[in-house]
This record gives C-alpha cells, structure tokens and sequence, in this order.
C-alpha cells in the first residue's frame, strides 16, 4: 500500500519532536553532569511553584500583602536565572529550552489536521429575499455608524431596525413580528447578549441568522471566523453566503451563544464598575471572592461528576481550546453537541500550585457533558449570561441544543483556522511507528 505523503510529512515532523526532546534532556546531563542536570531541574520547577503561588496570593490579597507577593513572583525567576549566569549555566539553559520549544513546534505540526478536517462542514445557499436585520447604535463603541452599517445593509436589501430609543426595546418581540411580516433571515449588530436573543427566535422558526461583529468582544463572531476588524464585511454574507450549523447553549430554557459564569466571574460581572474598567474591578474584588466571603456556595453536577464549593464555574456552548476560566481563548467548533465545563476550586495556596496538575475534581478542570445543574445554599445566584448579569433561580439547568441554529456567514472568512493541538507524545510514538 503507498503512503500518502502527508503521512511520511507527518512521520517526519514526529521524529524531529522525538529528537528534539531527547535532545533538551541529554544537553543538560553532558554539560552539567547528573547531579547538575537535577539541580537545574529543581531550580526550574522551583521557580516555576514559588511564582504561580505568587501570583495566587496576588490575585488574593490586598494592601502590602498584595505588593509583596508581586514582587516575589518577578524576583523568583530573575534570582533563578542570576543563579545560571554565575554558574556557567544559563546557556545550557537556553540551549535546552530552545530544543523543547522545538519539540513542541514540530510534535503540534506532526499532529495538526488539516483544515478541510476540522472546519465546521458549509451548505451552499441561495441569498435572502428578505432579511431583517436589527442594530444597536451603541455597542462596539458605535460601529454601526462609524462603519456604514445601515446604508450598506439597506442597499443588500435589508429591512433595518436600530435600537436608538429612550425607551427599551424588546428585542425577541421585534425579531418574532419581523417573522410574522414575512422574513426569511434574521440579524444582528450588537453584543452577544442581543445575539443569542434574536438567534433563538431564528432558531425557534428554522430561519438562517446573521452576525455582524459589531459588538464590543464580538466572542461569537470571532469563532465564526468573521473579520471583527470591519463588521461591515458580515454582510458579505447577504449576496454570497453559505450556512453552518451551529449548536445553541440554553441556561434555565434562556438562549445563550458563548457561555454563562457562576460564583466569581459571575460575581464580578455584577458589580457596576465593571463595564467602565474591567481589569481595576477584578483586581478590586478577586481577593474578597476567592477568600469565600461573599458569594453563596455552589455545588456543580456536571454530568456523572459532583463538584462540590468551586469558586467559580464556566459553561460554554461547545468547548474552548484550553481550559479557560474567563472564556476568553477560541472556539474551533461550535457543532460538536456538547457543552464545555470549567470549574475552579482553589482554597489555599497549595491548591494554587495543584493547578499545574490539573487534577481533576480540585484546582481547575474542564469536561464535556450535555448537562450541568448548578446547585446553591440560596434560591437564586448571579450568573453572567454572554457577559450580562442576572439573577437565575437555583437550581440552575445547562443544556445544549445540537444544530438549532442556521448560522449565514460570508463564504471567505478571515478567521477560519485550524483549532490549537494538544501534544499527546503517545499518539506522536504512533506516527513514528507508521
């Protein structure tokens, strides 16, 4: 039988991995011997435990504590590598660490699928007749206007509804009597809360819907893969266009598009400064909610696993690339039928450094289960619902929809790339191995 010659490509790059790791562990025992190949491990792991805790304590505490423990966490790596320079070590340091980075380069590129593999599959689709689009003036800072919106949808054929009033505008009502009026496409201009609205009633008819990165972090879009440079290029989507299926996130039956948060991003997403300066508010109230003196305390059941008192919890329509607290890295697919599960249990600082075990019920973890019921001490929890807070009565129900939404995209999309690679040195043996 012949070989492909992207198997023997592959082959290739997994032996380049394998030798570059053997190589990154030999250089230090023959420039060091063993028992300073050992004390350079140690140097490294220690400095490595010393920082992340750190860190924890920061996040933590406040006042001098807070300081102090930031300074700890610079100092520890920069006392570690002054280390190196006075022994004559540190360029076997940088040697070695070039030869794992090299190992890794090529392990994810032996293990990397091609694209055509890992995209959602596309539909051919004929254009709509009669879309109806639905705009917030304000979200993304006004990029409905900065970018032209109304006028370039309107001249593709759009119907145009801004939501520019005093008054507040009931977005599934608006969507639902477009429907009643003969639309065949739905839309949206706005953040992921108004999108995840409108796409339940495009869901709840079986209409294609449209997103327009036009939102503030425009999430959803960016797992698209559409330009949230230039929303205005969504609406490429109304003239040459193809459909993909999309599964839809629901929180106590309430639609959602990316995920919803509990305990302490939950928590923060609460408070009003938020919105203003994001990053002074965390810093401002991490300490209090990781400490366990505010909040009610929650009890995770995802799927046939019970976790008791995470601080926080994460749950996501479809998994993200790597466990990700705040949701915050991407998406590859969104057709997968599962929801993603991120829960945080962290109590002290050794539980802090358990993190880098990522063990499975403590520290942080991440699954792929249907369901999640989110149990509390209290009738309702704050959550945050695709970045808006709310109150939900407990206990709270997670399920996803698989293939409820007709998402219309543009048919050339700027980011569709392939999803981040685990290394899996075993599967990596395999390939060698043919």
């Amino acid at each position: 039988m012949a070989t492909h010659p992207g198997d023997r490509a592959r082959r290739w790059w997994a032996w380049a991995a394998l030798l570059c790791a053997v190589a990154a562990a030999v250089v230090p025992i023959l420039a060091a011997g063993f028992v300073g190949a050992v004390a350079l491990l140690a140097a490294c792991a220690g400095s490595l435990v010393i920082t992340v805790a750190a860190l924890y304590s920061f996040l933590r505490h406040t006042g001098v504590l807070r300081w102090l423990s930031l300074a700890v966490a610079i100092l520890a790596p920069i006392l570690v590598a002054i280390w190196f320079v006075r022994e004559h070590l540190l360029w076997v340091v940088l040697v070695a660490g070039a030869l794992a980075l090299a190992a890794l380069a090529a392990a994810r590129t032996a293990l990397r699928r091609s694209a055509a593999e890992t995209a959602m599959p596309e539909y051919s689709v004929a254009p709509p007749r009669r879309p109806f689009l639905i705009m917030n003036p304000r979200s993304g800072g006004g990029k409905v206007a900065e970018f032209d919106l109304v006028r370039k949808a309107e001249e593709l054929g759009a119907t145009v509804a801004l939501l520019d009033g005093p008054d507040l505008i009931d977005v599934t009502a608006l969507a639902e009597q477009a429907v009643a009026d003969g639309a065949d496409l739905l839309g949206v201009a706005g953040g992921d809360g108004t999108q995840a609205l409108v796409a339940a009633v495009a869901a709840a008819h079986d209409l294609p819907f449209l997103v327009i990165s036009a939102g503030t972090r425009n999430h959803f879009a960016m797992d698209l893969g559409l330009d949230r440079a230039d929303p205005a290029r969504s609406l490429d989507a109304l003239r040459d266009g193809v459909e993909l299926r999309v599964d839809l996130g629901t929180v106590n039956d309430r639609p959602f598009v990316n995920n919803a948060s509990f305990g302490v991003y939950a928590e923060i997403v609460r408070s009003p400064e938020y919105r203003d300066d994001k990053a002074a508010t965390v810093l401002a109230l991490l300490p209090d909610l990781l400490a366990g003196h505010r909040g009610p305390t929650l009890i995770g059941r995802i799927g046939d696993t019970v976790v008791p008192g995470p601080q926080a919890i994460l749950v996501s329509n479809n998994p993200y690339d790597t466990n990700d607290l705040a949701g915050l890295n991407r998406r590859a697919r969104l057709d997968r039928g599962a929801l993603g599960a991120v829960t945080l249990s962290v109590s002290n600082t050794r539980e802090a450094v358990a993190l880098l075990r990522r063990t499975r019920l403590r520290g942080l973890s991440q699954q792929l289960p249907v369901e999640v019921i989110i149990e509390a001490d209290t009738e309702e929890i704050p959550a945050g619902v695709d970045g808006e807070s709310m109150l939900l009565r407990t206990p709270v129900r997670c399920t996803i929809r698989p293939g409820d939404l007709r998402v219309r995209v543009p048919r050339t999309r700027p980011g569709v790339r392939p999803p981040a690679v685990a290394v899996d040195w075993v599967h990596l043996w395999r390939i060698v191995r043919g």
